[in-house]
């Protein structure tokens, strides 16, 4: 059922996105990071409404951990098997952005607690990332 679901959101997204005029690149990075994590979200804020923070910030980074470090590397083994070979050839301003990322992340938790105020300046970091990927010109084989 996973693979199902998941290649129902990636239809759905190729659709809308063609249709909204976003890149393949900026959907990748900023959408689907989005829907797909949709549930650890919603624990993260659930626990976190309860002041539960340790919780929540364990949530919200573990999903990240996750990713990069379990599945990105599965997915370039799995392509390696099956013929279809994915890198992870990123160009310049897609390296920056992440080590401004993996900076703020540990800039926020480094200190083992948290507020409002951390929580405004992640959003505000996201969402300048998304407005610097939206306006990021197309680059060939990229989207």
């Amino acid at each position: 059922t996973v693979a199902f679901e998941s290649e129902l959101l990636v239809g759905t997204l190729e659709e809308a996105t063609s249709s909204l005029g976003l890149t393949a690149l900026f959907t990748g990075v900023i959408l689907v990071p989005i829907i797909g994590n949709a549930a650890e979200h919603a624990t993260a804020v659930t626990v976190a409404m309860k002041n539960k923070m340790d919780l929540s910030v364990s949530v919200a980074l573990g999903s990240s951990l996750q990713i990069a470090l379990f599945v990105a590397p599965v997915l370039v083994l799995a392509g390696w098997i099956l013929g279809k070979p994915m890198d992870l050839n990123f160009n310049p301003f897609e390296l920056i952005a992440v080590a401004v990322s993996v900076l703020i992340a540990n800039s926020v938790s480094s200190d083992g607690r948290s507020d409002w105020l951390e929580g405004v300046l992640l959003l505000a970091a996201y969402t300048v990332l998304g407005i610097a990927f939206y306006f990021h010109p197309i680059i060939e084989g990229i989207g």
